[in-house]
């Protein structure tokens, strides 16, 4: 097991829209109490029962009802005795995070991440996959399924123990749907119910999500952004995305759009029609490609390719071609900070992806914001890095485990509201 990243068992400020889902809770008052308890205790452990009676505001009987359904399923355990008041010590429990395991998924345009992590967010192990060229979406999804089964494997995890797969992918995504509508760095990715595809081939719950709204997720649940309700996540790697946080909740946009400011009409570059299965004019002048591109330009074409990074390490070193082009990477980018914040005034941006979060990068755009009297908000690199995607994946799923009450296949065929009826003769 990877070691422990210490944060809040879980942000329940950062609210997915899948919460708000028709269907996504249960009916029953006895449910949403259990579901809130759950909740609250991972939050406060360790605690006793008194502690959630008063945290939560439900009755005695209540609280203990509901704690002895969770022991009898595992879901708790009491790990000792608390200090008196004067009467029987208080028994102290926790939740069982070893109870059950998630998979969370980030898929790139050349191979797929994939990290096993327990009820408490710790990833256990991971895998990283390489994609064939021009991958489709059957054949993207038939990898994932085989690296979970060889990861379950590996890890001798019974497949039971398994509650919900999170993946997220490089375009617009119907969260609701569980479809990716467009994405423009994956060959012929259309309109593709991904969320359907990986439930038949894993036979798991599945929850999908744009990835760079899982670095939102991740940065919100254990990294730099954990105590910010509203901040914008930036990636720039190979595309260009931003994912957006307001007052807790992600925002994705009446029809899945928001924080594509690849897209964004930005001043000194070209102005364009959009295209949904096209580049935008940001993502081509400061993702990965263009950047290569401008280096290209420089040298007349006779410059070596280099990677962006090495680009922005050589104008950290003094190379004036270098150092132009990071010059102006870094103006289109604090151009459309600003663009956001003057619409929706979040006062921390964060910066990941293996370009964005570049140190020389982030200086920059911070000096072309400083300029400002307002709309500037505080700029900082990602704290998780290249991981920001996968632990908003694996949070993503915890998350969506939670919402079903974490239960496993079995309990969930136990508690149909209506008997299953079967098609004969």
């Amino acid at each position: 097991m990877e070691p422990t990243v210490h944060f809040p068992p879980f942000r329940s400020k950062l609210r997915h829209a899948r919460d708000h889902f028709p269907g996504s809770q249960a009916g029953s008052v006895r449910a949403a109490n259990s579901r809130e308890l759950l909740r609250l205790l991972r939050q406060h452990m360790p605690c006793s029962r008194a502690d959630l009676v008063r945290i939560s505001g439900l009755t005695a009987p209540t609280v203990s009802s509901a704690i002895e359904s969770f022991q009898r399923r595992g879901l708790v355990r009491f790990i000792g005795a608390g200090r008196s008041k004067g009467g029987r010590p208080p028994r102290i429990l926790e939740f069982n995070s070893g109870y059950g395991c998630v998979f969370g998924a980030d898929i790139g345009g050349s191979s797929v991440r994939l990290a096993l992590a327990d009820l408490g967010g710790n990833i256990i192990a991971r895998i990283h996959e390489t994609l064939p060229e021009s991958g489709t979406p059957g054949q993207v999804t038939t990898r994932i399924a085989a690296a979970i089964d060889r990861l379950l494997r590996q890890q001798r995890i019974a497949p039971e123990k398994v509650l919900e797969l999170a993946a997220g992918a490089p375009g617009i995504t119907n969260v609701r749907e569980g479809q990716v509508l467009s994405a423009p760095n994956l060959h012929g990715w259309h309109d593709v119910p991904l969320a359907e595809l990986l439930r038949d081939k894993t036979g798991i719950s599945t929850t999908i999500e744009n990835d760079v709204n899982l670095g939102a997720i991740g940065e919100g649940c254990c990294g730099v952004a954990g105590q910010a309700d509203n901040f914008a996540f930036i990636a720039i790697g190979s595309g260009v995305g931003a994912g957006i946080v307001v007052n807790g909740s992600l925002l994705h946009g009446a029809r899945w759009s928001s924080g594509e400011i690849g897209y964004m009409q930005v001043p000194g570059l070209p102005s364009q029609p959009l295209r949904i299965n096209g580049l935008g004019a940001l993502e081509e002048a400061i993702g990965g490609e263009g950047i290569k591109r401008a280096w290209l330009a420089c040298a007349n074409g006779h410059g070596r390719q280099i990677q962006p990074t090495e680009i922005f390490d050589l104008a950290a070193s003094g190379d004036e071609c270098a150092q132009r082009i990071l010059h102006s990477t870094a103006e289109h980018l604090a151009a459309a900070i600003v663009n956001m914040s003057l619409v929706l005034d979040t006062p921390l941006v964060v910066l990941g992806g293996g370009i964005g979060s570049h140190p020389v990068l982030v200086e920059a755009t911070r000096t072309a914001i400083a300029r400002n009297e307002f709309a500037r908000p505080k700029v900082v690199a990602s704290g998780l890095g290249q991981d920001a995607q996968l632990h908003g994946a694996v949070w993503l799923a915890i998350q969506a485990a939670e919402q079903h009450g974490f239960r496993r296949k079995s309990e969930k065929r136990k508690h149909l509201r209506f008997p299953v009826k079967t098609r004969t003769g």
